[in-house]
């Protein structure tokens, strides 16, 4: 990607950063709260994330670009395996390349399957040890050693995204680390990903966060409408919910329609803060048998 037009940009630093870890190590967590905006769903069940996404934070003397990437692990099934090559996708065309591993619940086979792929990327690595808050110190120093014993990095850092604790000395370490030059993107952009986009992932976060056992992960979710109806000032968004049998169909649905009901004023709610509209929200839930092995369907999804 080309530099937007120079002006006066001596001392200015910009560049990519691919975010990686394993999943629910807290990647989207840590890229909503650098942005100060919700851009990226989160939820406490791993591989929430399944795209990547673009987010920029701008500061006076620097634009950092960053790629939040779905957890890198082993798999076998064609929707993780999809999942895990837009992770690793991500090295290309980025100058650097934040780890963030959850230091409060490890995942040292993960991790060490994501170290192996970076051996050739010939990428500079900075680590950060997240979730902080839920350890005691002591263990926190013996992990930082750990991690020097694998392989250099560098810089090591320890942070709380979701408590935003040392955040802007993480910004810091990476900003300086980035090569000098003009900004990508104008200062008003947050991301590059569509509205469309980024409603379906609220949706879909809703279904994760209030659906339990295997219904999370055997969903997707399109949108088939977005307009604006000027004379009411009003979105009306109309969207599916797809599953992959009859039996999670009628878990999202729930009794009396309250499950659907629940999952839609939730994700209502989050894409009026995100519109700053009034958004009338219909929610439908389709079963397309199979589609996470489906090669047809995973590219009708956008995987």
């Amino acid at each position: 990607m080309t530099p937007s037009t120079p002006h006066d940009f001596q001392g200015f630093r910009s560049g990519f950063i691919a975010i990686l870890g394993a999943p629910n190590a807290g990647k989207s967590t840590l890229l909503n709260r650098m942005l100060g905006e919700k851009i990226a769903i989160t939820s406490r069940k791993p591989q929430t994330t399944r795209n990547r996404i673009l987010g920029v934070v701008h500061r006076a003397k620097a634009q950092l670009v960053f790629i939040d990437t779905p957890g890198v692990h082993q798999s076998k099934t064609p929707l993780n395996v999809r999942i895990v090559d837009a992770a690793l996708a991500a090295l290309a065309d980025v100058d650097l390349v934040l780890i963030l591993a959850d230091a409060a619940q490890p995942n040292p086979a993960a991790e060490n399957y994501l170290l192996k792929r970076l051996e050739a990327s010939g990428k500079p690595l900075l680590l950060a040890l997240n979730k902080i808050d839920l350890i005691p110190k002591d263990e926190l120093l013996t992990q930082m050693a750990a991690w020097s014993a694998r392989r250099p990095f560098e810089a090591i850092l320890t942070i709380s995204a979701l408590r935003g604790l040392a955040i802007e000395s993480l910004l810091d370490a990476m900003q300086t680390r980035l090569p000098e030059g003009p900004p990508f993107f104008p200062e008003d952009t947050l991301t590059d990903v569509p509205e469309r986009f980024i409603v379906a992932e609220l949706i879909r976060e809703k279904v994760f966060r209030l659906t339990g056992e295997e219904i999370p992960y055997a969903s997707a979710v399109t949108v088939e409408a977005f307009k604006e109806e000027r004379r009411s000032k009003t979105i009306r968004i109309h969207a599916s919910i797809h599953v992959e049998r009859g039996s999670q169909k009628g878990i999202i649905i729930g009794k009396g329609g309250r499950k659907l009901k629940e999952i839609g004023q939730a994700a209502r709610a989050d894409i009026e803060r995100l519109l700053a509209a009034r958004v009338y929200l219909e929610l439908f839930v389709r079963v397309q048998k199979n589609w996470s092995r489906d090669t047809r369907a995973l590219r009708k999804f956008g995987y």
